[in-house]
């Protein structure tokens, strides 16, 4: 079923639920198809963050909407909307803003548009997804600093990445390491591409995330402002 939405411009998903659904943690080990999952049932996540729960067809209807600028090798980003419920956030929303891409970076534009939306359906900046049409699955240093930009709002804040054309990890979700990760992107005063510092802590910079599961039973509002 696919109905328009009002006020806002946009398109909302509902998806028939499988009998004997299960809702699944999303593992480091990432397969060539896209993500591997675990049972939530063995979850290892953090019991300092809260759980954050994704559509199951999240990332594939994303790399739908991102499929014409996947194909002229030009970066796509969305930002995500999550409501929080007993301490868990669920994503219920994907705004699609109008953007300026290139193939190794994407920017969005007239943020307000993004704010009156999360606004009127009171959803938590959860985070963002993009794709790396022609490169790896990786964060680069500015996908870094648009990490921390979300992640110093809302501490479960995630980045997904979609790379359609690495045949070892379609997809990935990292966070920004705490407290290394943060700290190094907190000091860093430059832009564009370049190298950062390794946490002096010993950690990585950025990490996958252990917090985040596959949900089938959630609905997602896709709207699109392009």
């Amino acid at each position: 079923m696919v109905t328009q939405t009002s006020p806002s411009p946009g398109i909302s998903h509902i998806h028939t639920v499988p009998r004997a659904a299960e809702i699944l943690r999303i593992t480091s080990a990432d397969s060539v198809n896209g993500h591997s999952t675990s049972s939530s049932k063995e979850s290892m996540a953090s019991n300092v963050l809260k759980d954050v729960h994704i559509p199951a067809r999240l990332m594939e209807d994303f790399l739908e909407l991102a499929r014409d600028n996947t194909s002229k090798d030009l970066e796509t980003c969305g930002v995500l909307g999550a409501s929080l419920k007993e301490s868990t956030f669920y994503v219920t929303t994907l705004i699609i803003p109008k953007q300026e891409s290139s193939s190794s970076s994407c920017q969005a534009l007239n943020e307000e548009e993004i704010f009156a939306i999360q606004n009127e359906q009171s959803v938590y900046p959860i985070g963002w997804i993009h794709t790396h049409p022609s490169q790896s699955c990786f964060m680069s240093s500015v996908d870094l600093h648009t990490q921390y930009s979300y992640q110093v709002m809302v501490r479960e804040a995630v980045a997904i990445v979609m790379a359609p054309t690495d045949k070892s990890r379609g997809s990935g979700v990292f966070r920004l390491s705490e407290p290394g990760g943060m700290s190094v992107l907190r000091e860093c005063q430059e832009h564009g591409y370049h190298p950062h510092r390794e946490p002096t802590d010993g950690s990585s910079v950025y990490d996958h995330c252990s917090n985040v599961y596959i949900n089938p039973y959630l609905r997602l509002e896709i709207c699109d402002l392009r």
